[in-house]
């Protein structure tokens, strides 16, 4: 029979640290996340091509549920979940961007500006229901589903920024790309010398990455005629993904886990 004072122990006993589910960010995260962005364009495309633009829309969209309903039911950071959840993200969120455009019409100006107001507006709330938007309190419950939807968001506005440079603007894949992996590095150089916040700083590279993976691996993936290197998006996308799988179980052997107890 349990006696009131061992209930009393049970109850005042901690549950144990609560562990953060995002990876620290460091070189390797950047790395991985330019190459994920980079995948996700061109797959996106090819599937895109192979199973027709409805079927592809559905079959992500499934995959990216299951990939966020696995990640939300761990406890910790776990590389593989982690970076398979990323992966869906971003090709479901070219999806997003690619169906506004070509199949609902909307111009990359007006689809980049609508997103860009969908993450401001999932900022706004973040920040007043929880305080904070630095990531390394990310540790589930509401806080890693604003986490996600900043993540989706982030990776919609990157994909109609990156075709509004590279299409709509006639810059091109190459150009466009050399523009962002300039640009990637002022937030950067605005936290070192000005002391810029490091949230608004990791935000604002966080965006950015998205359109630099995107157009690269568009200009490796598209024909000559549209000023790639006409590599296919197959290819390149399965060249992508041997890279990533590399790299994440890299940091699973290594045990590199980043096990962060949060206070």
């Amino acid at each position: 029979m349990t006696t009131p004072r061992a209930a009393q122990r049970r109850r005042t006993v901690p549950a144990g640290p609560v562990l953060s589910k995002v990876p620290q960010v460091t070189a390797v995260f950047w790395v991985v996340k330019i190459l994920t962005t980079g995948m996700g364009e061109t797959t996106s495309d090819y599937l895109a091509k192979v199973l027709g633009p409805i079927p592809a829309v559905g079959s992500a969209g499934l995959l990216l549920a299951v990939a966020l309903f696995a990640q939300a039911r761990t406890r910790r950071y776990v590389p593989a979940v982690y970076w398979a959840a990323v992966i869906m993200v971003s090709v479901f969120g070219t999806m997003a961007a690619d169906v506004a455009h070509v199949a609902l019409g909307v111009p990359y100006v007006a689809s980049a500006l609508a997103f860009a107001v969908v993450l401001a507006l999932v900022f706004a709330l973040w920040q007043r229901t929880e305080g904070t938007l630095a990531v390394e309190t990310v540790a589930g419950g509401r806080r890693e589903v604003f986490y996600w939807c900043a993540v989706m968001a982030t990776f919609a506005l990157g994909t109609a920024v990156g075709d509004l440079t590279a299409a709509t603007l006639g810059w091109g894949y190459l150009p466009s790309g050399l523009l962002f992996a300039t640009l990637i590095a002022v937030p950067a150089l605005a936290h070192r010398l000005s002391g810029l916040s490091p949230v608004l700083t990791f935000w604002w590279a966080y965006v950015l990455t998205r359109p630099l993976g995107a157009c690269f691996a568009d200009w490796a993936g598209v024909s000559h005629e549209r000023g790639g290197l006409d590599l296919g998006t197959g290819p390149v996308s399965l060249v992508l993904a041997v890279i990533i799988v590399a790299a994440v179980a890299w940091l699973s052997a290594t045990g590199r886990r980043e096990d962060r107890a949060l206070a």
